[in-house]
């Protein structure tokens, strides 16, 4: 029996009462939650339906509106499962389709066979109350998952001298290389930091405050040196990156807006000394049709949207590019002397969906919802196809959705006929029309995507970087960003772990021989000790 049991009264109009306040309570209770349960659906269908709206012509406002619904659910999901006694990591729940900022709840937090496990046996002993010896029928063995707080280190690095008996001569080990010349930071320090500021775009004044809790009070402008020395290490290999993927005959371009400190208006104030620069993805990705290359991403920063810089970026591409519409891709598809283009322009059925859907959430148009049923269409033979070789892909296509593409263009056409010629809807049919030909090169090439998704995926991290800094430091700030990325995300593509990653990398990177550095690159990595275990 409960303490609790034990403490009730005798008296049955006493306990009516209990019971009678207690069921009220619970009525209260009950009533809070269903109130906070329909908050959250409402606040995950406005954050569903403004992410839709930011695939289009992505919006400052929108963002910053996502941003703060969602800290909004946050905090309510948070104060719901405060009330909630039922257990949070047991049975499944995933968001819906129409939920796409649902968390997954009520499901069992997944934990990898490489996390380290701890075996902490409860032995009732070999005697019985009894006086009987206790034998072992088995075990029940249930799992906490835990963590160890992250702990700084102070290596010290002795090196002993010893002199010969004989001739006096004095031998000392070589010191080891560091990462950064001349610098106490460790590899793992390093890794770490470049992962927290470009990845978890964590700043590097929290960075500090951070580690002084940890005991190590460490200089923002210490940090600071550290991020810019060690992307210089790193530099050798960003640049092999660099040049295989955008080496590549097939790549995903897209790009983003980033605020960036203008040195040449800082006098202005922190409002008007802030300009608008972008940052470009260059992405190669050839898993959905079995590609050999492995994948990796390129980031770029310009600081304007002028076609100049697009055209320095690809100047010695070849092959195909997949892109949206803008008009600084434009020379790059014009024919040259020989009659044939640089690049093949390969269109985003998505972008001209979205204008579609845009145009249906608005006025829910039956012309706009048939369009959008009509691309749904050739969308479900992509996600039949998809991780097949270029071949099937291919035959597939041009038995299935060829027919489908074809009749949506006449149809677009007929369309046109019949709604107004200056109205959003016409505006998309004119876009698909003008562009048939890049809409339909997925048809007559297997290794074609359907869309540029995979850019606009490589771009997401810069989104959620704008949630936590309001800009770049100046355009050397986000040169280093678009270099870090290009690193990072590409270490990721390749289902890295980026700290590993760069850790090891920093490790060796300077004892590694330059005729053998693309042994370090993220599609050929081997940690370090994998490789002295094979070599012995």
């Amino acid at each position: 029996m409960s303490e609790t049991a034990k403490n009730l009264p005798d008296d049955p109009a006493l306990l009516k009462a209990m019971i009678a306040e207690l069921q009220a309570e619970n009525a209260k209770i009950s009533a809070t939650l269903r109130v906070h349960d329909q908050l959250v659906q409402a606040l995950r269908l406005r954050i569903a339906k403004l992410q839709k709206l930011a695939f289009g012509k992505s919006s400052e406002k929108i963002e910053r509106e996502i941003a703060q619904l969602e800290l909004a659910l946050e905090d309510l999901l948070v104060a719901v499962a405060g009330e909630d006694d039922a257990p949070i990591d047991e049975g499944v729940s995933e968001p819906h389709d129409d939920e796409p900022s649902a968390p997954a709840l009520r499901r069992r937090p997944r934990v990898s066979d490489a996390t380290l496990r701890e075996r902490r046996e409860l032995d009732p002993g070999t005697g019985c109350h009894c006086g009987g010896d206790l034998r072992v029928v088995g075990e029940d063995v249930s799992e906490l998952l835990d963590m160890i707080a992250a702990q700084m280190k102070v290596i010290q690095i002795a090196r002993i001298k010893k002199s010969c008996r004989r001739c006096e001569k004095i031998v000392q080990e070589p010191a080891p290389s560091r990462p950064i010349p001349g610098s106490m930071a460790g590899p793992n320090l390093l890794a770490h930091v470049l992962v927290s500021k470009f990845d978890d775009h964590l700043p590097l004044y929290r960075q500090h405050e951070i580690f002084a809790r940890m005991g190590a009070d460490i200089p923002e402008s210490t940090l600071v040196g550290w991020c810019g020395r060690a992307m210089k290490t790193l530099s050798p290999l960003i640049e092999r990156i660099e040049v295989d993927i955008m080496g590549s005959d097939l790549l995903h371009a897209d790009d983003t807006p980033i605020r960036v400190l203008d040195r040449s208006r800082r006098d202005k104030g922190l409002g008007k000394g802030v300009k608008q620069g972008r940052i470009w993805a260059y992405v190669r990705d050839q898993r959905p049709w079995a590609g050999a290359a492995p994948p990796g991403a390129v980031y770029r920063f310009a600081p304007d949207w002028k076609e100049e810089h697009v055209l320095s970026h690809l100047a010695d591409a070849r092959g195909i590019l997949q892109a949206d519409g803008y008009k600084g891709y434009a020379k790059l598809y014009k024919p040259q002397p020989n009659g044939l283009p640089r690049l093949r322009e390969a269109a985003c059925w998505a972008h001209l969906r979205r204008d579609f859907h845009d145009f249906w959430t608005s006025t829910k148009s039956e012309i706009a919802c048939e369009a959008l049923d009509r691309i749904g269409k050739l969308y479900d033979i992509e996600r039949d196809i998809n991780g097949q070789p270029a071949d099937v892909r291919h035959a597939a296509r041009q038995k299935l959705s060829k027919p489908k593409v074809t009749a949506f263009f006449a149809w677009s056409e007929q369309q046109l006929l019949r709604i107004p010629g200056k109205s959003n809807l016409a505006k998309a049919f004119r876009y698909g029309l003008s562009r048939r030909e890049a809409f339909n090169l997925f048809l007559t090439d297997g290794r074609v995507a359907i869309d540029n998704n995979p850019a606009e995926r490589a771009l997401r991290p810069i989104g959620i970087g704008r949630k936590n800094w309001l800009f770049a430091g100046a355009d050397t700030g986000a040169e280093t960003l678009a270099r870090a990325m290009t690193v990072i995300e590409t270490a990721k593509l390749n289902s890295l772990d980026p700290q590993a990653y760069l850790a090891d990398i920093l490790n060796r990177i300077h004892d590694h021989k330059n005729n053998r550095l693309d042994e370090l690159l993220p599609w050929n990595w081997e940690p370090l000790a994998v490789t002295h275990q094979e070599a012995a």
